[in-house]
This record gives structure tokens, sequence and C-alpha cells, in this order.
């Protein structure tokens, strides 16, 4: 819903800002500021406000599984998500960070994790 209310404010701003330039007698400058404005706002939204809005105002974000792969589980730690995958194929855990705009991404990779065997299905410590 804040999604909602944040682009009707985006849009909102670039009307009046060709409504101001055609009072104006300028309606190409109108819609110059009125692209400035837009592509500010959708900046803002991408870069900073997209995380927020989903944690904090319980909007709506889509990620895929990569293919092969099974998800074990999310987490958030301040406004970044991370999302843990096992990769059967390479016996990996991957932990993906997906931070505001995709800039600093982190990942960590855990070798020999097998999350999916059964704890009958481990192999014994016992001898180590």
């Amino acid at each position: 819903m804040i999604t909602y209310l944040y682009w009707a404010a985006v849009i909102s701003l670039v009307v009046l800002c060709l409504f101001a330039g055609s009072r104006l007698g300028s309606l190409g400058k109108g819609a110059i500021v009125g692209a400035i404005v837009f592509l500010s706002g959708w900046l803002a939204y991408y870069f900073h406000f997209e995380q927020v809005f989903v944690k904090r105002f319980g909007g709506v974000m889509y990620i895929s599984v990569p293919d092969g792969q099974r998800h074990l589980g999310s987490t958030w730690k301040e406004d970044n998500l991370w999302v843990e995958n096992y990769d059967p194929e390479t016996n990996q855990c991957i932990f993906s960070e997906y931070s505001k705009g995709n800039l600093l991404e982190g990942r960590v990779v855990i070798k020999n994790c097998n999350p999916l065997l059964e704890p009958a299905d481990r192999p014994s410590r016992a001898g180590q």
C-alpha cells in the first residue's frame, strides 16, 4: 500500500510540473522538470525506499531462487535482506545479500553444508 502512495505522490508531482509549465507558458520546461522529478523518484525508490517499504511498512518484493538450488531461509540485517539457498550439486549453502539498489551485495558460501540430510543420514562424528 505504501508503495502505491509513494508512486501516486511522484506522479502527482510530475503532473503538477506539467500543469505549472503550461500555465507559465513553457510546457517544454515543465516537461523537463517533470522528467527530472520522475527520474529522481524512480532512483530514490530503487536505491533507497524499496527494501525500507517492504521491511517497515509491509510492501512486496519478489526474489527468485536460482535454478538447481533450494531455499532454506531468509533474514533481515538492518535494511538488507539475506537469503540462504542450498545447491545440492556442489553441496554448498549460499548466503546472498540483497542490498538497497543491489550495489554492495555480499555473498557467503559454506562448503560441505548438507542441510537437507536427516539426522540419521548424517555421518557420525564419533571417530573425530
